[in-house]
């Protein structure tokens, strides 16, 4: 009667359900880990251009059609982003695109807070101020 022994499997595939379930479960959990560790490193700056729009920098003074393109490629799109970011980054970018542009390099430093002023659409200060700098600077 030995010989007669036939191993079967069902056929309602209940005999491969877990295998396949376990590794369902840990394709999603790897996929949430990748997904957390893909959010660190770049910080959700893809989130954080998606939510602004474009934005005419040269509003700004100090700011061309060439230095806004010049922000352009280093991201910087929009008041918010140009009011967030650091007066020694904007100087670096002056320095980096070349001798023609280091004129600007003195206005550098007030970007950030003209850039705020438009964005509170603050636009009679800053109407003001940029009057001060025209004599001034």
């Amino acid at each position: 009667m030995k010989l007669l022994q036939i191993n079967t499997t069902a056929c309602d595939g209940s005999d491969v359900f877990w295998p396949w379930f376990l590794w369902l479960l840990a394709a999603f959990i790897l996929g949430l880990i990748l997904g957390w560790l893909l959010k660190q490193l770049f910080g959700g700056a893809a989130v954080a251009a998606v939510n602004t729009s474009k934005q005419d920098l040269t509003k700004i003074e100090g700011i061309g059609p060439k230095i806004e393109g010049l922000l352009n490629k280093k991201g910087i799109h929009s008041y918010q982003q140009l009011a967030n970011t650091s007066h020694s980054f904007l100087e670096k970018m002056i320095v980096d695109a070349g001798p023609a542009f280091t004129t600007h390099r003195r206005m550098t430093n007030t970007w950030p807070a003209q850039a705020k002023l438009a964005e509170m659409n603050e636009w009679d200060e800053l109407k003001k101020w940029q009057d001060v700098l025209k004599a001034g600077m």
